[in-house]
């Protein structure tokens, strides 16, 4: 029997946003965020009891960062003032700003591997299932990309 809905965003709000936040960004990771358990909590009730469910919601995260980042390249507005900066109440790792501009700076399949392997806890093979290609090369672009943040942050200690 499946778990209340309820109690699947309880247990994987944090990870969920602290994948959208690696993949879309600070300001755009509420909005992915949000986007994601919508689009859940439709699914949910069709999803086999079986299924796993946090590499679900990390696919989902996936598929909704790509189309923030897509319609966010489309409707680019210039403003006169820098809109009020959003509260770090309740945000995983928000103080940790060199930490995630060290991630915004990694190449997107390195960002992406990082954020589901590392942040998210998946397993290389789901990591591969939702970006595509080998879980060698998810093996790869993580090493690769935890490699890249630490010489990031170690040079600016």
């Amino acid at each position: 029997m499946k778990k209340p809905f309820e109690r699947v965003v309880e247990e994987h709000a944090d990870t969920v946003l602290r994948v959208c936040r690696a993949v879309v960004g600070v300001h755009d990771a509420d909005d992915a965020w949000s986007e994601t358990f919508l689009a859940a909590m439709r699914a949910y009730p069709d999803l086999p009891d079986d299924a796993n469910v946090e590499a679900w919601l990390v696919t989902i995260a996936h598929r909704k960062a790509i189309d923030i980042t897509r319609a966010g390249r489309r409707h680019a507005v210039p403003v006169a003032e820098l809109p009020e900066r959003p509260s770090p109440v309740g945000l995983p790792g928000e103080t940790d700003h060199d930490l995630w501009r060290a991630v915004k700076a990694l190449p997107e399949k390195q960002r992406q591997a990082v954020a589901y392997h590392h942040f998210a806890g998946l397993p290389y093979r789901d990591v591969a299932e939702i970006v595509g290609g080998t879980p060698e090369a998810a093996r790869r672009a993580a090493s690769d990309g935890i490699k890249a943040l630490r010489t990031t942050l170690s040079d600016r200690s």
